[in-house]
């Protein structure tokens, strides 16, 4: 289905032309087995993406680095003198070497594109009647979604009901200003697509009211797509740290390139053959220069985000992993975030009593009395038109399925249908009796919402809203025998003393009235309907706390992170919940009323004195943002409706909720929770810093480890010794010490105590100047034992030349490998660590080991990589010096330790 039939634009159609060229009931829906059938002619409701690279681009392109067409330049230029070995071995490290790094971003590519499959889109539809939420890729010409304010619109769709429906289409027109939609069809085939004021289209926002539309298009025939299908999108977003990274590898090269042109020269003005000499340096230059750095950082960023997945957070952008880090603030939500987002009306206010609901849950099982215990056929008639008005304003559906009941809706309004249904008041059954005529749908700033119907006595507008706010918009209440009696000041002031109880208790409390309208009104304007209301009640619900909540609110502040609450809720109850939950802790609490009366720079002020804030808007998240980011604080900011996506998108981290969260607010977000739980987002805190610290492991490791190799040629150099490694020994330890065991720390376990320090400022350098110096003094401290080693065996233990390099070549690689587990911690001891914590790392020494044991044992590598055969002393020795630099670590952490002990 195009944008236009043979019979003319869908926008012209009327609702009966609409039904026979899309063969759909405009009521019911499609059949389950008619969408089935026309997604298999139509395919799914996607757009083209640019193809992911195959296995075998991703194999070539190790061969992009400049570093291995100097290893293949060296090989050629070894196999023309006819050093075939040299040459063969050469070729065999590169092709291994492109096998490694094939295979790690081969497997970056597989869990990047898993993540991109759970960031999956979803709509609501009716099918068979129903209402459902079905991925938006399963969507067909013919299907009816249903939209509303923070939604994106899933597909090209002709609306057949709309209520104060405006969208922004800036992103497929290019015109910024919101367009107000309409269900009319329109008369003028030749409307451009910015003036189909009853068509919504792929890929533009939902920003206020609600709608029905049946679906025409899906794919690459809406609009969106036809673009799509001439422009593909493909590239990759490097996160500051891999740029940082990326630069620091340049700063290498030339420094490596230095280091070596010096032994280059020294080794020819003492006498070494040429070609010899020629590749030994390109060895070492690839040996200095830390090319596996990109795929080691790609490969832990993918991999820890791929394991945060499992603990409810879904990065949408890699440089969350980073900033996730050095978060120092958490500005989150209450309902659902610290709450389990289950609400359950406990208490009701009618004709002047109060009244208690008993039961939990969503299953209507429970009963209303008083709170006196007393209940009469008066109080049975008040509570039943404050439920009655509960139910008609009410966009939420309960529903039973294999004996569990579910809401399928806003949960506040799903929490007034249980309590009505416990008053044996059910949805269906009252809306049958007095059909819609139209909607005002809730707005933030209003915090009201009405619905109009038409019923048995005239037409009825039923409005429910804060208690505060709808009283200002009542003249009259309904007592509790049924009479309808001016409001007057001493009965709102009984009024607002009861919301006041109510939210002391922390209860969130919503007030219900009703009007009668004259005739039923043609526009549906807030102005004209919401005034001269009668009062009916209050209807006070609670949201248990998450038991994990006090828990990671209390792990936050071990860290160092201030969890700030901003809630639309009632003062009173916001600061009964932050009590409970330990975030007060003494500090200040503000309404949004307040809020508006301090300037920007007061704000900015007091901002470290206040951790709750309630009433609050979409503006004052902002401000709240931005005051926080003025006093150098790294924020991270929850989200869930289209109004809170500025602050989302503002934030340093901006976190959008998986569940209750709209399209708008998830693409303004840097994390999406899957949950809705605010323990998960404290977890993702923390496995930000742990990804963050295991990529500095890995760093950490290769750098210090190619300062060593480096060192070890250099210093030979300058003593006026034979070299101490041939080239293709040196490419050989580059091959197995630098891949495994890196990769192992990438996964190493995050330090238990890493959530009982301090953030990491966000312009501290990934490399200081101590973990520099500490780096540089482990690289010279493996050179000087592997000098030692050789001059020992070179003119002491055997006094020959080939068994001296073969035992510095095994001791280089045995104290790489046991300097792995250095780098686990600087501030840990292993033996507190625990040897088996790291198995992967434990496996990458083991299979390092096992294949240097066997290039020496086996004949037909000995040739090869030009080794002696080992005694038991040369073994003894290479494996006693090699175990020297994770000794000497062991002893310096526990002498510092020990310092600290005596100096806290």
């Amino acid at each position: 289905m195009t944008t236009q039939t043979m019979s003319g634009p869908w926008h012209t159609f009327s609702r009966e032309t609409l039904a026979q060229e899309l063969r759909a009931d405009l009521e019911a829906g499609l059949s389950e087995n008619e969408a089935g059938t026309r997604i298999t002619v139509r395919g799914p409701n996607e757009l083209p993406e640019a193809p992911p690279a195959s296995p075998l681009t991703l194999f070539f392109a190790q061969f992009h680095s400049l570093i291995v067409w100097v290893l293949i330049g060296a090989a050629i230029v070894s196999g023309a003198l006819q050093e075939w070995l040299d040459s063969a071995a050469i070729l065999a490290i590169v092709v291994l070497n492109a096998v490694l790094g094939f295979v790690q971003e081969y497997k970056a590519e597989r869990s990047l594109a898993a993540l991109k499959k759970l960031s999956v889109a979803t709509a609501r539809v009716i099918r068979e009647g129903t209402v459902r939420a079905i991925p938006a890729r399963e969507l067909v010409p013919g299907d009816l979604v249903l939209v509303e304010a923070g939604d994106r619109v899933p597909a090209d769709a002709r609306l057949i009901y709309a209520t104060v429906l405006r969208t922004q289409e800036a992103a497929l027109t290019g015109e910024s200003t919101p367009v107000d939609k309409t269900a009319a069809a329109l008369s003028d085939a030749t409307l451009s697509l910015g003036d189909r004021r009853n068509m919504l289209f792929l890929g533009t926002d939902v920003i206020a009211g609600k709608g029905r539309a049946v679906v025409v298009s899906t794919g690459l025939h809406t609009e969106l797509g036809r673009i799509a299908a001439m422009v593909e999108k493909a590239g990759g977003e490097a996160t500051p740290l891999q740029r940082r990274l990326e630069q620091l590898g340049h700063a290498l090269l030339y420094l490596s390139l230095g280091i070596v042109t010096v032994v280059f020269l020294l080794g020819l003005l003492r006498g070494e053959p040429l070609v010899g000499m020629f590749l030994t340096a390109v060895s070492l230059a690839v040996a200095a220069i830390p090319e596996g750095l990109p795929a080691i950082v790609t490969m832990t960023l993918a991999l820890g985000v791929t394991r945060m997945v499992q603990r409810h957070a879904l990065i949408r952008r890699l440089p969350a992993v980073e900033t996730l880090g050095s978060t120092t603030v958490i500005c989150t939500d209450k309902t659902g975030t610290l709450t389990k987002n289950e609400m359950t009306v406990t208490r009701l206010y009618a004709g002047g009593r109060t009244f208690e609901v008993t039961g939990e849950g969503y299953a209507p099982a429970g009963e209303t009395r008083g709170a006196d215990g007393q209940w009469s056929m008066a109080d049975s008639q008040a509570v039943g038109e404050l439920l009655t008005a509960a139910v008609l304003c009410n966009g939420a559906s309960l529903r039973e399925a294999e004996g569990r009941w579910s809401i399928l809706g806003d949960p506040t309004e799903g929490a007034l249908l249980v309590a009505a249904a416990k008053h044996g008041l059910f949805k269906d059954q009252l809306e049958a009796e007095r059909p819609v005529l139209g909607e005002i749908p809730f707005d933030p700033e209003r915090k009201m919402m009405t619905v109009v119907r038409r019923t048995s006595v005239g037409t009825l507008a039923y409005v429910k809203g804060a208690p505060d706010v709808l009283l200002e918009h009542c003249a009259k209440i309904m007592t509790a025998d049924g009479r309808v009696e001016p409001l007057s000041e001493s009965a709102k002031q009984h009024i607002l003393a009861a919301n006041s109880a109510f939210a002391q208790d922390a209860l969130r409390v919503l007030g219900l009235a009703k009007r009668s309208c004259e005739k039923e009104p043609d526009v549906y304007r807030a102005a004209d309907i919401e005034r001269d209301l009668i009062f009916l009640g209050l209807a006070a619900m609670k949201d248990p706390l998450r038991p994990e909540a006090l828990a990671a609110v209390r792990t936050c502040r071990e860290a160092g992170i201030r969890t700030v609450m901003i809630t639309g809720d009632h003062k009173e109850t916001a600061i009964a919940i932050a009590r409970e939950l330990g975030i007060l802790n003494g500090h200040e609490a503000l309404a949004g009323t307040e809020l508006d009366r301090m300037t920007d720079a007061e704000l900015a002020e007091r901002i470290e004195q206040i951790a709750v804030y309630a009433r609050t808007s979409a503006e004052h998240k902002l401000r709240i943002v931005r005051a926080w980011k003025d006093r150098g604080a790294v924020v991270a900011m929850t989200g869930d409706g289209v109004n809170d996506a500025p602050a989302v998108k503002e934030a340093d981290i901006g976190v959008a909720m998986g569940l209750t969260g709209t399209d708008v607010t998830k693409e303004a977000s840097d994390m999406v929770v899957t949950d809705d739980n605010f323990a998960s987002i404290a977890a993702a805190v923390e496995a930000g810093r742990g990804i963050y610290n295991n990529i500095r492991k890995s760093v950490h490791y290769l750098l210090s480890c190619n300062i060593g190799e480096v060192l070890v040629m250099l210093l030979a150099t300058l003593l006026g010794l034979p070299l101490p490694l041939l080239p293709v020994q040196i490419l050989w330890i580059n091959l197995i010490t630098d891949g495994l065991p890196a990769l192992a720390l990438a996964v190493d376990p995050a330090d238990p105590e890493i959530m009982k320090r301090p953030p990491r400022h966000p312009s501290a350098k990934f490399l200081d100047r101590d973990r520099i110096i500490l780096m540089s003094a482990q690289g010279l401290f493996m050179a000087l034992i592997t000098i030692a080693a050789f001059a020992y065996c070179l003119y002491g233990m055997d006094q020959d030349l080939e068994r001296a390099r073969t035992v510095t070549f095994t001791v280089l690689v045995m104290a790489q490998l046991f300097h792995a587990f250095n780098c686990r911690s600087d501030r840990r001891s292993l033996f507190r660590i625990g040897w088996g914590t790291n198995k992967p790392l434990l496996w990458a020494v083991a299979c390092s080991t096992v294949l240097q044991v066997a290039i020496l044992l086996s004949p037909w590598t000995r040739g090869v990589f030009k080794v002696a055969p080992f005694n038991p002393e040369h073994w003894l020795l290479a494996l006693g010096v090699g175990l020297l630099p994770l000794m000497a670590m062991e002893v310096w952490k526990l002498a510092r330790l020990k310092r600290r002990s005596l100096h806290p």
